[in-house]
């Protein structure tokens, strides 16, 4: 009998680069854009902890179309709003040349918090990242799908990587925005939990010796919600289009249906060792989609294209269920595009001149709305 999957609702974040035209670098908005937004958006739209950064959220959506037509709404209102302070909107991991030092933090306690006890990793983590919840139905699965997630999260990053640039310069990397957050505590790739227990336990000890003063500052890459019944994947560089995010959006849906499919079959996927999956994140940092990743199954390296290929098939089975063929097939196109990174790094090559990228960035922003 065919297992009939769960709905895998979903929420999307993204966090949006507020830029002045004239000089083409990160300006303060002085949270004129997310008072407006509030009035119409309600909570969907926050603060993040540097001015010059607005973060938006969809609702809960049941599916793939639903999250891209909140995602296109949420780009189009901040789009124009901003157009009302005489500002424009970018999604890149990073800005080009802009330098954290000049850019403002919000007056809010929570982010003093943040800056008083890590000072200037705080200071100089101005990134934008695309969060996925994928919404599951108990948190003791939730544990089981992370777990065997894990060994994605570089081939999903890998398609996901925009942050060539940093402070003007051409870092070498296709994301740099990793290597900016690998400052932070509680960062990078999940730690193995063999059940929710003993996550929690991990939590409630973090909290009990003032770690954290809330669960929610663990910010691996991929983790269990502490408060809603979701798992997160928070490895993505912001995108420059829609059609980028939601094809990020359905595959990391496929991966969690996929593997609680093989889950409730008694048949799971393969849990590989951290330290083998940190080697393919380097990989996926520094290369992108270009060059190659390690099989672990083969112990060799294989084509970086190639591996998300078999990743297409893997998910194949439950693709049409979901109802997010669309949205996926577009990786075909990003692969012989090339990546946020990539396309970054060909305005640069072409025209030596880091204004040129951000208006290219900004440019992209709007495509597809």
């Amino acid at each position: 009998m065919k297992t009939k999957l769960p709905t895998f609702t979903l929420g999307v974040e993204e966090e949006y680069q507020i830029i002045d035209p004239q000089t083409r670098d990160l300006r303060s908005h002085l949270s004129k854009i997310v008072d407006g937004a509030k009035i119409i958006l309600n909570e969907q739209v926050k603060a993040e902890m540097h001015q010059s950064v607005v973060e938006v959220g969809t609702n809960i959506c049941n599916n793939v179309a639903e999250a891209e037509s909140e995602i296109k709404f949420l780009r189009s209102k901040i789009v124009e709003l901003a157009d009302k302070q005489n500002l424009v909107v970018g999604g890149a991991g990073t800005h080009p040349f802009s330098r954290w030092q000049d850019q403002p933090i919000t007056d809010d306690p929570r982010y003093h918090n943040i800056v008083n006890e890590l000072q200037d990793a705080a200071r100089s983590n101005l990134i934008f990242g695309m969060h996925c919840h994928v919404g599951i139905e108990n948190r003791e699965i939730g544990m089981q799908l992370m777990n065997q997630a894990c060994y994605f999260l570089p081939h999903i990053f890998a398609l996901s990587t925009n942050s060539p640039f940093w402070e003007g310069r051409q870092t070498g990397y296709k994301s740099f925005r990793t290597k900016v957050f690998d400052k932070f505590p509680r960062t990078g790739l999940p730690e193995y939990f063999d059940s929710v227990s003993a996550y929690d336990n991990y939590l409630d000890t973090l909290v009990k010796t003032n770690c954290i003063d809330n669960p929610k500052k663990i910010w691996w890459d991929l983790r269990l919600h502490p408060f809603y019944n979701t798992i997160e994947f928070r490895i993505c560089d912001m995108s420059l289009t829609v059609d980028e995010t939601m094809c990020l959006v359905a595959i990391i849906q496929a991966i969690v249906a996929k593997l609680y499919k093989l889950t409730v079959q008694n048949t799971s996927f393969n849990i590989y060792r951290l330290a083998l999956i940190k080697e393919n994140k380097f990989r996926a940092a520094r290369y992108g989609i270009e060059n190659c990743m390690i099989d672990f199954g083969l112990k060799q390296e294989v084509e970086t294209k190639a591996l998300i290929l078999e990743l297409l098939d893997f998910v194949e089975d439950v693709v049409d269920e979901l109802g997010s063929r669309k949205q996926i097939e577009y990786v075909h196109r990003m692969m012989a595009e090339g990546t946020g990174a990539d396309k970054q790094l060909a305005v640069f090559n072409q025209t030596q001149d880091l204004t040129k990228v951000v208006d290219f960035i900004t440019a992209e922003f709007t495509k597809g709305l």
